[in-house]
């Protein structure tokens, strides 16, 4: 069996012919990857906001193949993540349905279409102890009697009730329908091959409608309605809660999405991750692994073993242990500067997501971003450029389709700078002596982010997904969930860019070699004086910006630039191209065509600009 995500190659299972295909579906954020965890033994992303579990993980339980597929709240085809789910759910032999105990109501609208579909179910009824602990009192077995399939009740976070998930299993059966529903849906039989395909037609999902030859119109209200009817009854028969306010954690949830208290918490929330990962791991951490521990001992180490083999000169010795060594770079890179890095991020996000704030983050955040193409999901990946445009491009993965992915992308290559950057033009910002220039320098940058946030936009054809997300309740992160979360982020993303990083370095000193660097640096220097205004020694920046942003910006330090100067050089090296590891990622991510748009953008882009402020300060 495979299936394609939007953003992944197909994964294949190989199983089999009499394996069972058990596909673990749910509303996001009800804990499905923990019941896959413990089913199959390997670690998938668990996750309190919608999206981060894009592809399909599979693995064995026995002679079974179990599928984790994304958090969903219906079979459809409105999203990437519905697209993945709705082909997996109808080939599935058994389903195993995580609802969360405390938003029943909610959950039990894909239990109910799941059931109409006519798939054998099981319902792992999950956080019964948070709904306890609410007042929320549940009628398991009366549950069970309504929906006609087993429903257990779990602590996933503790594992309570897996074995007897597992034991269900085995007597998972086709629940109650709408009888009404049931007569459209043998009529449509007769046209489609399957139950699940006949409701679907039903309900106007047209990537099946068109694949069927077979299409409905106006039913789907209809159907959406009778189903919601039934889950309003079923849950009013089954749950009773207490009258009375909400607990704290509650009013301080909703309080958080409104924009008086939201956005105060907001920008405290980015200045703390700033200060940690900005400041103290970008600038001290990364100067003790990269300066002391890298180049200090060892890339000398490195340096003398390879020299025993090559010798000490020629060809094979620069290109492993030269300025860009494939070895010697590459170690210093990934080890040195991006570990750190990833590190604390991880450690960051983790917490945050383990919280339950992230999703409240991208609601406050949402109508913002929706005027340049994006809804509030954007806002995890664009915090997370201004530590690591490279990291930041691998989370776009959470967006929902393609095209909202190629925005936020371009955005963060074309417009925010990385953390190693941002330290750099702090200080020479610092250096220029002045308020006016750091002002001016903000205003540029942000109007020029939403210039190329409203022309893509407008540019690439199709349409950006609305916002559909789940609020969790907000709790006190558990340190294991968080701890094993950015380990296994950690690995991934390691395994995920290394051979990017060598691919990279070997270039680089071909380059280098081969002269083209250097010729390089001469074609820029006639737009560097003539155009920006600048002295030809900033060329030299500008080349060194395309290994790494903050060499570039570095560059600069040595110019003894006025502060109009400063002005131009900071705003030119900021929208320059990506550095070198972004590249890679990006092409990686988005593939060779869109990378060179960005990069040769990029490249006029900033160069435009640059010459457009030098002479627009000199006239001010």
């Amino acid at each position: 069996m495979s299936a394609t995500a939007a953003c992944c190659e197909p994964t294949t299972v190989e199983a089999p012919a009499a394996a069972r295909r058990i596909v673990l579906v749910g509303n996001p954020n009800v804990g499905k990857s923990l019941f896959f965890n413990a089913f199959t033994g390997l670690y998938v992303d668990v996750s309190n906001y919608p999206g981060t579990t894009v592809a399909v993980s599979s693995g064995r339980m026995g002679d079974d193949v179990v599928l984790d597929t994304p958090g969903i709240y219906g079979v459809s085809s409105f999203n990437d993540e519905e697209t993945v789910a709705r082909d997996i759910v109808m080939e599935a032999d058994v389903i195993l349905n995580v609802v969360d105990a405390v938003h029943l109501e909610r959950d039990l609208f894909l239990t109910q279409q799941v059931i109409d579909m006519g798939i054998p179910v099981v319902v792992a009824l999950n956080m019964i102890d948070e709904a306890a602990a609410k007042g929320v009192d549940i009628d398991v077995e009366q549950l069970s009697r309504l929906l006609d399939v087993p429903v257990i009740s779990t602590v996933a976070v503790r594992r309570e009730g897996f074995d007897e998930v597992r034991e269900a299993l085995d007597e998972a059966r086709v629940g109650r329908s709408d009888r009404e529903l049931q007569e459209r849906l043998t009529e449509l039989l007769d046209r489609v091959d399957t139950r699940p395909e006949a409701l679907l037609v039903l309900e106007a999902d047209p990537f099946v409608s068109e694949r069927t030859g077979v299409s409905v119109d106006g039913q789907r209200d209809g159907v959406y309605q009778d189903r919601r009817r039934r889950v309003n009854d079923v849950t009013a028969a089954v749950v009773h809660r207490p009258q009375g306010r909400a607990d704290f954690g509650a009013r301080l949830g909703r309080a958080l999405v409104r924009p008086l208290v939201g956005i105060p918490v907001l920008a405290f929330t980015l200045f703390v991750m700033y200060e940690v990962i900005g400041v103290f791991v970008a600038g001290t951490v990364v100067g003790f692994t990269e300066g002391t521990i890298m180049q200090g001992y060892v890339e000398p180490f490195l340096r003398g073993a390879i020299e025993q083999v090559t010798g000490s000169s020629g060809v094979p010795y620069s290109i492993l242990a030269g300025e860009f060594g494939v070895v010697t770079m590459t170690v210093t890179y990934i080890f040195g500067l991006l570990l750190p890095l990833v590190v604390a991020f991880y450690l960051l996000m983790s917490t945050l997501e383990d919280s339950g704030y992230l999703p409240r983050i991208a609601a406050l955040s949402d109508r913002l971003m929706s005027g340049i193409g994006l809804n509030g999901r954007a806002i995890i990946p664009m915090i997370l450029g201004f530590g690591c445009i490279t990291m930041a491009t691998m989370t776009t993965r959470i967006l929902g389709n393609e095209r909202e992915r190629r925005i936020a992308t371009a955005l963060m290559a074309f417009a925010i700078p990385c953390s190693a950057q941002l330290g750099v033009v702090v200080a020479l910002l610092a250096a220029a002596g002045g308020g006016t220039i750091a002002i001016a320098y903000g205003v540029i940058m942000v109007f020029i982010f939403g210039l190329i946030g409203l022309a893509l936009d407008r540019v690439l054809p199709g349409k950006s997904t609305d916002l559909l997300i789940d609020l969790p309740p907000l709790r006190l992160p558990r340190p294991r969930n968080v701890l094993t979360k950015t380990y296994h982020k950690t690995v991934m993303f390691l395994k995920e860019v290394t051979l990017y990083f060598v691919a990279g370095a070997l270039l680089l000193s071909v380059l280098e070699l081969t002269g083209a660097l250097q010729a390089l640096q001469g074609l820029l220097a006639p737009l560097t004086v003539g155009w920006l205004e600048l002295p030809a020694a900033a060329s030299n920046a500008f080349v060194m910006g395309f290994v790494r942003r903050d060499f570039g910006a570095a560059g600069l330090f040595e110019l003894g630039l006025s502060g109009t100067q400063i002005l131009v050089a900071l705003v030119t090296i900021t929208l320059f191209v990506p550095c070198i590891a972004s590249v890679l990622i990006i092409m990686k991510e988005r593939g060779r065509l869109f990378t060179a748009a960005v990069w040769f953008g990029s490249v006029g882009l900033a160069f435009a600009v640059g010459g457009v402020v030098a002479r627009v300060a000199g006239v001010l």
